[in-house]
């Protein structure tokens, strides 16, 4: 059985066994704004996924990732459901993600009905990476 909740205070150790990339206060704010979701599996903890506003008006979806004993079982999709559905709730038409280009999730979300709508290139020393891929996808 899966449930899936919006992140929680007591969620804070899981949640940073899973994403190095949030400072602190930003885990408290998506805490206090409802921006981020746990998956549990049975009861545990298996699978997280944080957004943001783009533009401070459209969802975009920052980090979505499962425990690498729970992948390849639908988790991921389920989260991504889940938010589609919350975020359409709430009144938005349409939902953003990224992705670098050398990652295999661009597939994993094309699955899921988005597409390539753009992308840019860091190549600041110390801060280099691929191309990050932005992808879209319509929700009405």
């Amino acid at each position: 059985m899966t449930e899936i909740d919006y992140v929680r205070p007591e969620d804070k150790e899981f949640w940073y066994t899973l994403d190095a990339h949030l400072p602190e206060g930003e885990f408290d704010k998506k805490v206090r704004e409802k921006q981020g979701y746990v998956l549990r599996a049975d009861g545990k903890p298996a699978g997280i996924l944080r957004y943001g506003l783009f533009w401070d008006n459209t969802p975009f979806c920052n980090m979505l990732y499962v425990e690498p004993c729970c992948q390849k079982s639908g988790y991921g999709k389920k989260l991504m459901e889940h938010w589609e559905q919350d975020m359409k709730s709430q009144g938005y038409g349409m939902v953003l993600t990224s992705t670098q280009v050398d990652e295999s999730a661009q597939h994993f979300y094309r699955k899921l009905g988005y597409k390539d709508c753009g992308g840019f290139v860091i190549d600041i020393p110390g801060y280099e990476q691929p191309m990050e891929l932005f992808m879209i996808k319509e929700i009405h």
